[in-house]
């Protein structure tokens, strides 16, 4: 049976402005140009940055860290720049390695995209500091964040001031903002206007089927408060094409309007493709009163395609992640492609795993394997991975083609085919489908797709996949010794 593209139109999900998982954005412009960077949770390389022109068309450039800082056990989340006198900080949120509690670090550079160097933790309170913001007020900095959110007592919305250089706290820490309605407070961020500190701040749950996110107001004379609320309720929560939209930063454009770079839930991809980066303009109503417009990306969906030719790919533009809690693949480019060896941790029966953010639910991931340059025992392919106990995948072991799930501590086979004796090349694909499944193919002869039957074809989706703070997403994947390598010359993610 051969296999199409053809059922793989985009139907009615619309395009975000930062395509895939991109959870609270922070943004800054420097040297003419926009900077973004997002949170990357269980994916390394850390924090990926993206840079634009205009606000609507951004492009990756790299990521904040390429190695995992030394104090950092896992959840990279809501990083945040900052710039002064000479140097670029972005603020982030990590699980310290001591004690397995959020704390807030900080990463400096000379470049708002390269760079970035950690020096350490600066907010290390009670049981959970996330969400860092660093505001001015006349010459003090001044640390906000989110504190208690593990704990029976309120979320508050802390300050304290911080040093000069941006690197630790001095004095102690003030309340902002109690969550006396215990519907979760966080992602604050400040805007100057009329004499008024304006707060914006993210409400409710922010992750999941069962998210009601939305973006609320405060305002005050001083960073110290005290606060009042103004503006509507809800002043970006929902609309036709996104829900639960939240967690942003601000930066003014060139001509001095303001712009909210922050993340929601595409309505018909939700959790599988995750929080994505969207952009409203702030304006001013006639009684002084915050409104956003919220701005659609009207490009063509098509522009999200990726293919990439490991044989033709630099090293600077490889932007592919992999769970760095549970593997550290070892991978190079060369003229002949990409090779990765599994660099699995004891207990990963996946192995290691580089992918890619999907930009919608139903896609089309391909895989090109040099079979005669590969491992003959080496079980190699494409998956589609949400954590290591959630992943589905096909893939090639000696001269066999394996469908498989991974559903808790079980890695079940589902289909067993074996290929020519000799093969020297194979392209596997994966469909997934507006119904969540999920559709095998493997190809030997150029521009043939053959079906692949699977057993217990309900265990083959995406249904069950997505953590509950990001997406599912396509790649390749190895399994085997740290001495076997597969050799991958071409990948593709369409839709």
């Amino acid at each position: 049976m051969v296999g199409l593209f053809s059922n793989l139109k985009l139907l009615a999900q619309e395009q975000a402005h930062i395509v895939g998982d991109f959870a609270d954005p922070s943004v800054i412009y420097a040297d003419g140009q926009y900077f973004a960077v997002g949170t990357s949770s269980e994916w390394a390389p850390h924090l990926p940055i993206y840079k634009s022109k205009d606000l609507r068309n951004w492009d990756q450039v790299g990521f904040v860290f390429e190695k995992t800082p030394d104090w950092i056990q896992s959840s990279f989340w809501a990083p945040e720049y900052y710039y002064q006198n000479g140097t670029y900080y972005v603020y982030y949120s990590a699980k310290r390695k001591s004690h397995g509690v959020s704390c807030i670090g900080v990463a400096t550079s000379k470049y708002p995209d390269r760079g970035f160097v950690d020096q350490g933790v600066v907010v290390d309170f009670g049981t959970e500091s996330i969400d860092a913001f660093v505001v001015k007020e006349g010459q003090e900095l001044f640390m906000t964040w989110k504190a208690y959110g593990l704990d029976k007592r309120p979320i508050e919305l802390l300050g304290s001031k911080l040093s000069t250089d941006g690197l630790r706290l001095e004095g102690e820490p003030f309340s902002i903002l109690l969550d006396s309605a215990k519907i979760g407070i966080e992602g604050q961020s400040f805007v100057k206007h009329g004499g008024y500190y304006y707060m914006f701040y993210s409400a409710g749950a922010c992750c999941g089927p069962g998210c009601d996110y939305h973006v609320q107001a405060v305002r005050s004379k001083t960073i110290q408060g005290p606060y009042e609320d103004v503006g509507e309720a809800v002043l970006l929560g929902s609309n036709e094409g996104w829900k639960c939209m939240g967690h942003g930063t601000f930066v003014e454009d060139k001509k001095g309007d303001y712009y909210y770079v922050f993340h929601g839930y595409n309505q018909d991809g939700t959790v599988y493709t995750g929080r994505q980066g969207l952009l409203a303009r702030l304006v001013w109503s006639d009684k002084d009163t915050p409104v956003f417009e919220f701005i659609e990306n009207d490009a063509d969906k098509s522009t999200s395609d990726l293919h990439l030719d490991f044989r033709k790919l630099s090293k600077e533009k490889f932007f592919g992640q992999w769970d760095f809690r549970n593997s550290i693949p070892k991978y190079g480019l060369s003229k002949a492609g990409l090779r990765v060896a599994s660099g699995q941790k004891a207990g990963n029966p996946i192995g290691s795993v580089l992918t890619w953010r999907p930009a919608n639910k139903v896609y089309a991931v391909t895989a090109k394997i040099d079979l005669g340059n590969s491992n003959h025992s080496l079980r190699k392919g494409i998956c589609i991975y949400g954590d290591q106990d959630k992943a589905i995948g096909v893939s090639i072991e000696g001269n066999q083609l394996i469908s498989w799930v991974q559903k808790g501590d079980q890695f079940e086979e589902l289909s067993n085919i074996e290929i020519a004796n000799g093969s020297k090349e194979v392209e596997l694909k994966l469909e997934s489908k507006q119904d969540l499944g999920v559709s095998a193919y493997y190809s030997i002869k150029k521009g043939q797709w053959l079906s692949i039957t699977i057993s217990k074809n309900d265990l083959f989706s995406i249904r069950d996949l997505a953590p509950w703070d990001r997406s599912p997403r396509p790649g390749i994947h190895v399994s085997g010794s740290v001495d076997q390598e597969a050799l991958f010359k071409e990948f593709s993610l369409r839709y």
